[in-house]
């Protein structure tokens, strides 16, 4: 069985926020965890990349957002563009435009926490 696959948009360093969090809780689901951040460095002994597009590979499983709404505006042509079986916008990410932003873009976004619910 090949190994699910999430990028964590919007990963943090910072232990007391839900991007970090986000980034612990998948790796102990079992999935090959892609903090991404613009910062870039390291979480969680895992390399963080700056971008969707730097991450080796094709589809990804999942993409899990942490990031304030006007942000995941401008990451979702980013989003449709790599591609992925699940798009999770956590509580405070979301908005109605956001929603049919994505909807246009033709990606049907899960409105829920993906530690809790996935």
């Amino acid at each position: 069985m090949q190994t699910r696959t999430v990028a964590v948009l919007g990963a943090s360093a910072d232990p007391a926020k839900w991007g970090y969090k986000s980034v612990l809780a998948h790796q102990a689901k079992g999935f090959e965890v892609f903090p991404i951040n613009p910062n870039g460095g390291e979480i969680a002994g895992l390399k963080v990349y700056r971008s969707l597009a730097e991450i080796p590979g094709g589809k990804l499983d999942r993409i899990t957002v942490y990031l304030r709404p006007a942000l995941v505006l401008q990451a979702l042509p980013e989003i449709a563009e790599r591609g992925c079986d699940e798009l999770w916008l956590n509580p405070g990410t979301e908005s109605d435009e956001v929603i049919a932003a994505a909807k246009s873009l033709g990606i049907e976004p899960i409105i829920a926490c993906s530690i809790v619910s996935g």
